[in-house]
């Protein structure tokens, strides 16, 4: 299974499995259909909205593993 990095933007990770979204929106990431979902890394969202972003990778990641 592919893991999420910070380097992903955040459409690839929905685009992995839709299910993910209420994690983002949890996280302040409430624009999940804005151009910045599809060309900033989760990375750089996560600078702008001062978000904890090994946090928010690692609850994506668990999410992934355990809907698989």
């Amino acid at each position: 299974m592919a893991k999420v990095t910070h380097e992903m933007t955040i459409m690839e990770v929905l685009k992995m499995d839709p299910g993910v979204a209420p994690i983002f929106m949890k996280h302040g990431l409430h624009c999940l259909g804005c151009p910045g979902a599809t060309m900033e890394s989760i990375h750089d969202a996560g600078l702008v909205h001062g978000i904890d972003v090994d946090i928010l990778v690692n609850e994506l990641n668990q999410y992934l593993e355990t809907s698989a």
